[in-house]
């Protein structure tokens, strides 16, 4: 995928998911001029390993990493939808909040989750994130009588959204030479400290090259970001 889009939206199921997957991407897209917003689904609250932090603890720790990660990325804007980590559902309510942050927007890319894994394990959110947010895209942003109550109460006009770019997918078709973004994802996914489980800053480094070096298998540069790619008539 060559072509810089003008707005792109990033639908994150927890702090940190956008950095790993997608951050280099995010950062070379925002350097060529695009503007890239976030949504952060949960508030993260359950991911550790630590018996003294508490679930509201974590989840604010949580969400100020997200925030400084961004703003290393250059995000123009992250909404938190605030739901508990790991109670996503494929419902109405969460339906509508990514029918109205896509008609908000109005991207012309929106990166995400691959929910369909067979062979390797995926966290349940993963799973709800990508569905519902592919269900958004398609047909419910798209079609004003679908939450006609955004385009009647709240002005927000039906949007077509060309593509979808789908992280985490067991067989991608589309690459990012991320070369030139590398430090900054590195730098981005380094401020989750709550996420470390007591990696330092190199290792979390290297961590971040070596799945780099891996999603550039085959490919003519050294480190990239892979994805499925869908695509949508507008």
């Amino acid at each position: 995928m060559e072509e810089v889009p003008q707005r792109v939206l990033v639908i994150t199921p927890h702090p940190d998911d956008a950095e790993v997957w997608c951050g280099g991407t995010v950062a070379r897209w925002i350097k060529e001029g695009a503007e890239v917003y976030f949504v952060l689904c949960t508030d993260g609250g359950k991911d550790t390993f630590d018996r003294q932090v508490s679930s509201e603890d974590l989840a604010t720790i949580r969400e100020a990493e997200q925030r400084e990660a961004a703003d290393i990325l250059g995000v123009t804007q992250m909404v938190v939808l605030g739901h508990p980590d790991g109670e996503l559902e494929d419902d109405d309510v969460f339906r509508r909040e990514l029918v109205r942050q896509i008609r908000l927007v109005r991207p012309d890319v929106v990166l995400c989750p691959e929910p369909y894994r067979r062979n390797l394990a995926w966290h349940r959110d993963h799973r709800i994130a990508g569905q519902v947010a592919i269900d958004a895209v398609f047909p419910y942003a798209r079609d004003h009588l679908h939450f006609r109550e955004l385009w009647e109460q709240e002005g927000l006009e039906p949007h077509k959204t060309a593509t979808v770019l789908l992280w985490g997918a067991e067989q991608p078709d589309t690459h990012m030479d991320i070369g030139d973004t590398l430090e900054v994802k590195i730098r981005a996914v380094a401020v989750h400290q709550s996420r470390r489980s007591g990696r330092s800053e190199s290792e979390v480094a290297e961590f971040v090259k070596e799945r780099a070096i891996g999603d550039g298998a085959g490919q003519d540069y050294d480190y990239a970001e892979a994805f499925r790619k869908l695509t949508f008539r507008t």
